[in-house]
């Protein structure tokens, strides 16, 4: 377990770095919207248009991959709204927001560094597959549920925009639709090109990842901490049991795909939790509170899971 442990510790100490050096007003947070700006508008697009433009889409496109995990994520969005709806009596709207944290797990900043550093470069081609549609997904499922949920929500025809709005305006999907279309339109590019892809793209975990710390410090553990620490235990436990359950026991998929669907789903849930309820000014107290305490958390969680990850049969 100390092993994996030391796996883990890394990932967490550059967020710590970026945390502490915020706190201690040696990095502005002026600076930290300018490295937020950065990774996910820039340099992430271009670790996930690389990824997808050179992936082997036959090799790990699985549908019963995708099942395994958007299953559990799904559940765990029901469960996180049937909850505050009916133990913290929440609002309809209030309660579609608090399910959001549990539906959207931070797959990239948080799970391809954690996964390379678990099982290597290699094993990441299935992360990019779940990654490929998460977004769209989550979006989807989430807007779609909010319009239908609250007294103000727009019509069919509005939440249809809002949704494709929501996503086509987002950098990362941007960047996920290019890799589509390059790689099954089987475009090559000039060496110099993917040279400067290939830059962009090693700077861009280290980068992100001090920039989550970052932005962390302008989260707080606010008074609604019992909703936070539900939505965490959907995220960090109920998900990746689930995504568990799935890939071992109903579809017997191989160890790779084992520990790509499972570690994504042990993910945290990602800054996207607050962002959606920002967007709806719904229960961003507890979204903020779930970023923090799901992160912090997730130190002792991922570990645990790579430990039991250790145990599978190759």
């Amino acid at each position: 377990m100390l092993g994996l442990i030391q796996i883990v510790i890394p990932v967490f100490l550059v967020i710590g770095a970026g945390y502490i050096a915020t706190r201690l007003k040696l990095f502005s947070d002026s600076g930290a919207d300018g490295l937020m700006v950065f990774t996910q508008g820039f340099a992430i697009p271009c670790l996930l248009f690389a990824a997808l433009a050179r992936l082997d889409l036959g090799a790990v496109f699985d549908i019963r991959l995708l099942i395994s995990f958007y299953v559990g994520a799904s559940t765990c969005f029901v469960l996180g709204i049937l909850g505050a709806r009916l133990i913290f009596r929440r609002r309809p709207g209030e309660a579609v927001a608090i399910g959001f944290g549990a539906l959207f797990s931070n797959s990239v900043l948080l799970g391809l560094p954690i996964m390379e550093r678990a099982y290597g470069t290699e094993s990441l081609a299935a992360n990019f597959a779940i990654i490929s549609i998460h977004a769209p997904f989550c979006y989807l499922l989430g807007i779609t549920s909010m319009e239908i949920a609250r007294a103000d929500g727009r019509g069919p025809v509005d939440t249809v925009r809002a949704v494709v709005r929501s996503m086509f305006r987002n950098s990362l999907m941007i960047g996920l639709a290019l890799g589509f279309i390059v790689n099954l339109g089987n475009i090559p590019l000039p060496n110099p090109v993917w040279a400067a892809v290939d830059l962009m793209v090693r700077a861009a975990l280290p980068a992100a990842l001090f920039g989550l710390g970052a932005i962390l410090t302008r989260y707080k553990l606010s008074a609604q901490l019992p909703q936070a620490l539900m939505v965490s235990v959907l995220s960090l436990i109920v998900h990746p049991s689930i995504a568990w359950l799935m890939t071992v026991e109903v579809f017997d998929l191989s160890p790779e795909f084992v520990r790509s669907a499972v570690v994504t789903a042990a993910m945290a849930p990602g800054i996207n939790a607050y962002v959606f309820a920002n967007m709806y000014d719904r229960a961003k107290g507890v979204a903020a509170s779930v970023v923090l305490l799901g992160t912090g958390m997730s130190v002792l969680s991922v570990s645990v899971w790579l430990w039991a990850l250790s145990t599978l049969q190759p």
